[in-house]
């Protein structure tokens, strides 16, 4: 029996499945062309590894093959929609909009494009997570070129009204762009019936690997133009030099695969882990449920807790627990969640924040061990501070 504790950050990454990996392993020593080495077999068998997995996640999201670009994650490629649709639109207008809540790979692009004299609108969001519809089409200018908002937030897991916010842009001719990390294999996700223009894409938050992602860019009605913002040999049409990594892209395609056959029966069994963590928790004397109760990931659940210290509750969940109290990308940081202060907690209930991450290879079992050791821990600490 393994000593180490049960992992319950799927949100910051996942292990690699098994199936995943079998796929991959060819490619990185049998099979190891050049995908753009034409001229011979070794470049030819690459090359339509990489065209299967591209077909399988265009269509994973109801988009052509020829719109997927791959990246080395979802940071460059929100980098990509961002930063490239401001220098390919900046002569139609310098507005873009946001929202508090989205993770720094969208808000410090954001932050660096105003810098340079763009004029970023950051929405609030309700208590719940969501965003205010009737607030963002009031946000919605003439100049305004992107509307930048995510499809499942990494730490509360709630999911936005993607359609609705599409439609908004879509009847102004405004750019839609989503980071769709977390979402990609766990929620339906069609680029046509929710009008994205825009759309990123990560592995190994799907049980895939790591350093490898993709940008959906729109070909048609509208047809997106991106400046590229990587220079080299022209791959990815342009869009993204560098040579594409075929292992990473093969391991891409089937963790997706496997994701949209397992779906419906996996969030069901997600959800009931989820509401088995949180009808143990919930008995607990000032604890809050942070994002929408239904409108969220099926693997998350993320709360906050008055009456004691972050940094101990922490501290006391890791010898039983691998949790974290927000984005794994700014666990170093001392300042508070951004996210759990835009829902409106103080800092001091943002920072006695656990996020439980939920995944494939948990159980039953280890969920009530969990919810066991965190009412024990957290009823400890609150008798110390009363004390």
């Amino acid at each position: 029996m393994s000593n180490r504790p049960i992992y319950l950050d799927c949100h910051a990454t996942t292990p690699v499945d098994e199936r995943v990996l079998s796929a991959m392993l060819p490619y990185f020593t049998e099979k190891f062309g050049n995908p753009s080495s034409i001229n011979h077999i070794y470049g030819w068998e690459t090359e339509a590894a990489v065209k299967q997995a591209r077909e399988i996640l265009a269509d994973a999201i109801n988009a052509t093959p020829e719109e997927i670009v791959f990246t080395s994650g979802a940071t460059e490629a929100n980098n990509l929609a961002i930063k490239g649709v401001a220098e390919a639109y900046f002569s139609k207008g310098q507005h873009i909009i946001t929202v508090a809540t989205e993770h720094s790979a969208v808000l410090d692009p954001c932050e660096y494009l105003k810098n340079l004299g763009f004029d970023i609108t950051i929405l609030p969001v309700k208590s719940d997570g969501l965003i205010d519809l009737t607030v963002l089409e009031k946000a919605l200018r003439p100049e305004t070129i992107l509307v930048s908002v995510m499809a499942a937030n990494n730490e509360i897991g709630v999911l936005q009204p993607l359609a609705e916010i599409g439609e908004l842009c879509h009847q102004r001719q405004i750019i839609f762009h989503t980071d769709a990390a977390q979402a990609i294999g766990k929620i339906p996700l069609d680029v046509q019936t929710m009008h994205i223009d825009l759309m990123s894409l990560t592995a190994h938050k799907v049980y895939g690997p790591k350093g490898i992602g993709a940008l959906y860019v729109r070909r048609r009605n509208p047809r997106v133009q991106l400046a590229p913002q990587q220079h080299g040999g022209g791959h990815e049409r342009g869009m993204r030099s560098g040579t594409l990594y075929t292992p990473q892209i093969v391991g891409f395609g089937k963790a997706v695969e496997i994701a949209l056959a397992e779906q419906e029966t996996e969030n069901q069994r997600l959800t009931q882990l989820r509401q088995s963590l949180w009808e143990q928790l919930s008995h607990l004397e000032g604890i809050h449920l942070n994002g929408h109760p239904t409108q969220r990931l099926a693997g998350n659940l993320n709360i906050s807790v008055e009456g004691v210290d972050g940094a101990a509750l922490l501290l006391g969940l890791q010898s039983i627990m691998a949790v974290s109290s927000g984005s794994a990308c700014s666990s170093t940081k001392t300042a508070p969640s951004h996210v759990l202060t835009a829902l409106g907690h103080s800092e001091k209930l943002a920072y006695a924040s656990i996020r439980f991450g939920i995944g494939r290879f948990n159980t039953q079992a280890e969920i009530d061990l969990v919810a066991k050791h965190a009412i024990a821990t957290i009823e400890s600490l609150q008798s110390i501070t009363v004390s």
